[in-house]
């Protein structure tokens, strides 16, 4: 599904003494099927944008085209196109809030009027894609799941209503290793295997650069980079300055650099990590 915006701008408290500008002039596109990582510093206005993608917000100034519909269209059906443009926000207890996982995940395919046998069917197949066991998890109560459960159940609830894009606001946060690891391999698999649009919104580049086709950097309500995540973690120095968090790979592989081993400056995940140090190595790379 394509996305795109045209000089979008929006400000808090417009028209107020207390105004305060969060996204400037922003052009954007995203093709269908892309994987694309929007990273930017706390309060660089990444989330405030992201939710102007599926309508949360109607745009100020500027257009909002999803899928070739105008979100500030009064035509335009938005309940249709939040369905279509799927968000999962970063504390899924903002997203829960029916009793049980089931009724939970069905609560929107609901919403679309289907029938009941299909909304069933939808519910099974959302905890399969998610890896809630349906015999175990559809009738457990919402608040006796753990975080990584009940992030997996607010995918899945957003993922029942079929959508063709998915928002991901910082899903991550707050897990353990192996929750974190989980989340990201079904979402690489969504990706992969549905072809589904991925926006994943993080202040880190450690996840994204693995995973995401494209890395969208923003800061102070503009995007500043816009690239290959490769391309994008070869100017540590301006990422650094960003308050950005790098990847461990690039700062392991940076203060080698350092001491003289002549490492490439785009590695991205720890298997090229060890690949290029075997080599150096071998090379007789360091001092």
């Amino acid at each position: 599904m394509p996305i795109e915006t045209v000089n979008l701008s929006f400000s808090y408290s417009k028209g107020t003494p207390f105004e305060q500008e969060v996204l400037h002039d922003i052009d954007f596109q995203i093709k269908d099927g892309e994987f694309v990582g929007l990273i930017g510093p706390t309060r660089s206005g990444k989330t405030t944008f992201a939710q102007h993608l599926n309508a949360l917000y109607i745009p100020q100034s500027g257009r909002v085209i999803v899928d070739g519909l105008d979100t500030a269209d009064k035509h335009t059906d938005l309940v249709y196109l939040r369905h279509r443009v799927g968000y999962v926000f970063q504390n899924p207890d903002y997203q829960l809030f029916a009793p049980t996982v089931g009724e939970d995940i069905a609560f929107g395919p609901l919403n679309q009027k289907l029938d009941r046998n299909e909304v069933e069917n939808r519910v099974r197949v959302a905890m399969d894609q998610v890896g809630l066991d349906y015999d175990t998890f559809h009738d457990r109560d919402i608040y006796a799941l753990s975080g990584g459960q009940k992030r997996r159940a607010a995918i899945a609830g957003v993922l029942a209503c079929k959508p063709k894009a998915l928002i991901l606001d910082d899903i991550t946060t707050g897990l353990d290793p192996r929750g974190r690891d989980d989340i990201l391999r079904i979402i690489n698999i969504l990706h992969r295997e549905q072809n589904i649009t991925i926006i994943f919104i993080s202040s880190s580049m450690d996840e994204a650069a693995v995973l995401a086709e494209r890395i969208v950097i923003i800061n102070q309500g503009k995007i500043i980079m816009d690239d290959k995540p490769r391309r994008i973690l070869e100017k540590i120095d301006e990422l650094r300055y960003l308050g950005l968090e790098l990847p461990e790979v690039s700062m392991i592989m940076e203060k080698l650099r350092r001491v003289g081993y002549k490492l490439p400056s785009d590695i991205i995940c720890v298997e090229e990590a060890i690949g290029a140090i075997a080599a150096a190595l071998r090379e007789g790379g360091g001092q």
